[in-house]
């Protein structure tokens, strides 16, 4: 699977690697591209998942503030509720990011 901002890779990964949850596609921390995540000082908790961490995305010439997020220390019950630890893995707002197979 691939996320992309107007044709730039910002992630991909086997579909098999990426978990969906409530509609989103979460991607491992390890198939991001380089440099396209700065943390974000935009603050959220999730009351089943934990707190969140946003990411500001830069692909090229664009920038997408808080783009992305992911929940680096997960509530235990979020991973029993999904099925697999996603602790740092990585979900895109679908309005700037176009995820695909």
């Amino acid at each position: 699977m691939k996320a992309t901002i107007n044709g730039t890779i910002v992630a991909e990964a086997p579909a098999a690697d990426v978990i969906s949850i409530e509609g989103n596609s979460y991607f491992p921390p390890g198939s991001l591209a380089d440099g396209v995540l700065a943390e974000s000082a935009t603050p959220y908790t999730c009351p089943w998942k934990g707190p969140a961490q946003y990411w500001d995305l830069h692909a090229g010439p664009d920038t997408v503030a808080d783009g992305a997020w992911s929940y680096p220390v997960l509530k235990g019950s979020a991973v029993e509720r999904v099925g697999r630890d996603f602790a740092g893995y990585v979900a895109f707002d679908t309005k700037a990011v176009t995820v695909s197979e």
